[in-house]
């Protein structure tokens, strides 16, 4: 724009006309010469990359999606931002969608189904290619698969069969980080659990209750912990448990964060670990192996299902008519110093 056009038109962000009328031709050859889609003379485009160059011009890339049908953006929608877990997968799956030319908007819904299915609708209006989502409910993979938008469910799986899911085997590693607290001798163990209406927590309990089963442990749900979401609520229901005379010889918290409570609580009463307890978790989180005794933990690697939801979303979009897959990947777990044999007499 010349310094002698008006202040609002200076302000005002610069459209295909007004790059066409800057390079002195047409819309649609100044579309064809920046989407690079259809004969343009070389000369034409160079005038027409220099104006938009000039004008700083932006692509309105929605309305391209949709005159093309092809978008090249995908919707994420996670639970807490807060939870390194989801960071970590948000991170996996824009750095794979970078690599594909994908743009990502990403969404925290922070456990709220009615914010979950705000932003699905928000996706399903900017006509993004796809969505990846740790779902609350079946309600969102419902919406999007009847708006015929390609869905992966990452995490936790509520529509079986109906679309792609990348999960981890919670029961198994559940039941093999209990064995593990069972054959040093425990038979007093907590679980610490934030929900059991998802299949991350059903599964984790399920495991839990099948490793005791299968030693001749008789279930205790007194030592099932509804511990809360937050590292905080954790602690305070910690505190409780290991306050108690007949305390448990060992807690299994059922994510990274009811671990830092559960950790915080046994410091907080001056409880040994692993002499007076043994805790471990099931997500690994950096803390963990930077204090003394580190803290056994079962490390999901929440990039690698980042980075396989979004190639199998990729796949779909490839091939929609083709039968949904479930990919589940292995979870590793990282021995460290916070299990031990319990106390004679515990």
């Amino acid at each position: 724009m010349n310094e002698g056009a008006p202040r609002a038109e200076r302000q005002r962000r610069a459209t295909l006309k007004d790059v066409a009328r800057l390079a002195g031709v047409s819309q649609s050859t100044t579309s064809r010469a920046l989407s690079g889609e259809g004969y343009v003379a070389a000369g034409v485009r160079a005038r027409v990359l220099a104006a938009s160059e000039e004008l700083r011009y932006v692509p309105h890339a929605m309305a391209r999606s949709l005159r093309t049908q092809d978008s090249r953006s995908i919707g994420v929608l996670v639970s807490d931002l807060r939870n390194t877990f989801y960071a970590d997968l948000a991170a996996g799956i824009a750095g794979r969608a970078r690599a594909n030319r994908y743009t990502m908007m990403l969404v925290d819904d922070q456990g709220s189904t009615e914010a979950e299915l705000s932003a699905a609708r928000a996706f399903v209006a900017t006509r993004v290619a796809g969505v990846i989502v740790t779902p609350l409910s079946a309600s969102v993979t419902d919406y999007l698969i009847g708006q015929r938008i390609p869905v992966v469910e990452v995490d936790r799986q509520f529509s079986a069969g109906r679309c792609d899911a990348v999960l981890v085997d919670n029961i198994d590693v559940a039941r093999r980080m209990t064995d593990h607290l069972i054959s040093l001798g425990h038979q007093r163990i907590a679980l610490f659990i934030d929900e059991t209406n998802w299949t991350t927590g059903s599964d984790r309990v399920e495991g839990f209750r099948r490793a005791l089963k299968d030693a001749g442990i008789e279930p205790n749900p007194s030592l099932v912990i509804s511990a809360g979401w937050e590292a905080a609520e954790a602690r305070r229901a910690a505190i409780d448990v290991l306050a108690r005379r007949e305390h448990p010889t060992a807690i299994f918290a059922a994510n990274n964060l009811l671990a830092e409570g559960v950790w915080r609580a046994a410091s907080d009463l001056g409880l040994r670990i692993p002499d007076d307890v043994s805790i471990v978790s099931f997500d690994d989180s950096q803390w963990m192996s930077m204090v003394s005794p580190g803290i056994t933990a079962v490390a999901q690697d929440a990039i690698a299902l980042g980075e396989a939801a979004i190639d199998r979303l990729l796949a779909r979009v490839a091939e929609p008519d083709a039968p949904p897959q479930t990919l589940v990947l292995e979870a590793q777990v990282l021995p460290r110093g916070s299990t031990a044999a319990p106390r004679a007499g515990a």
